[in-house]
């Protein structure tokens, strides 16, 4: 009965190291890192929080149409050690964005640098 234990407990337990990259986060592979794209708009939300601060923000066109955007950048402890904080941008500064877009097309940048009200740029720093 033992041996069956111990063979039953190595099984599961090589299934379990086997399929940890299953649920690995790969959230980079979301955008495709061949395109570029700059906006500028307002921001609507700060959220300097985890797994990835994220940037909401406005965007109008020159017909005036409004679109809504989210930038993501990596997690904050990694954002503070390159100069962010959780008081960088707050609603209503008007904020330019570059970066990697969604690949499905979904309003979402993956930031490369943001320029922030006086110019201030916020970049990703060393990764």
């Amino acid at each position: 009965m033992n041996s069956r234990l111990l063979i039953v407990a190595v099984v599961t337990g090589g299934l379990l190291v086997v399929a940890r990259p299953i649920f690995a986060h790969h959230a980079q592979s979301y955008y495709d890192r061949d395109q570029q794209v700059t906006f500028s708009g307002t921001v609507t939300e700060y959220a300097f929080a985890n797994p990835h601060v994220q940037i909401h923000f406005d965007v109008k066109d020159e017909n005036g149409t409004v679109t809504s955007w989210t930038a993501e950048s990596g997690p904050p402890q990694r954002m503070y050690r390159v100069g962010w904080t959780k008081n960088s941008l707050k609603p209503g500064d008007q904020v330019t964005v570059t970066g990697a877009p969604a690949k499905d097309g979904r309003h979402m940048v993956s930031i490369q640098k943001l320029v922030a009200p006086e110019g201030k740029e916020l970049t990703l720093g060393a990764e």
